[in-house]
């Protein structure tokens, strides 16, 4: 047998040889997804493998490719993108909808019993804050009241002439220092 064939042997004993096969296969089905390109209004260049919802979508820098935040986008050719998820495709509007949406709520009015009943709901929110601001003065009444009926409390005044004498006890068996001799006429005052 040659080093190769014998080689070959080691390799499919050891499953070498299916994980170089499917690597080459995932390299071949790698290079043959082309993405799709499409610009926001503002220029920046986006990537997808279609432009569909549920799709991953792309930032295309110089460097790498960015997953797209999530968020509302203003595509170049005036279609709304919607990224529901980072980097996933949530919907795709034409801008024509959105605008017939706007227009419908400005054409919106409100009928004359709803805004009857809105007024009523007003007045009732005013009927509540009168009665809650009556309730609160009452309250402030009452602890006015309370107050004015407590003795004040009083004043601690500084008696200067009450001195407490303390004195000061160092080693006695000691000699008297200098020290000691001043602080003995410090304290004895």
């Amino acid at each position: 047998m040659k080093s190769t064939e014998i080689l070959n042997k080691i390799k499919t004993f050891l499953g070498e040889e299916k994980i170089e096969q499917e690597e080459t296969q995932l390299e071949e089905s790698q290079e043959k997804v082309e993405l799709a390109q499409a610009k926001l209004d503002n220029g920046t260049i986006l990537e997808a493998e279609a432009f569909e919802a549920g799709n991953e979508i792309f930032i295309v820098t110089e460097d790498e490719k960015v997953a797209m935040p999530v968020g509302e986008y203003m595509m170049e050719d005036g279609q709304m993108l919607l990224v529901s998820e980072e980097g996933i495709i949530g919907e795709i509007k034409a801008q024509e909808e959105e605008v017939e949406a706007e227009e419908e709520e400005e054409m919106a009015y409100v009928s004359k019993e709803e805004f009857e009943s809105a007024v009523e709901e007003i007045k009732g929110m005013i009927n509540e804050l009168k009665e809650v601001k009556e309730e609160m003065a009452e309250v402030e009444e009452q602890v006015k009241q309370e107050l004015s009926e407590t003795p004040a409390t009083e004043p601690i005044t500084h008696n200067p002439e009450a001195k407490e004498k303390f004195k000061v006890k160092f080693g006695q068996n000691r000699p008297e220092t200098a020290l000691d001799r001043v602080m003995k006429k410090l304290t004895n005052n």
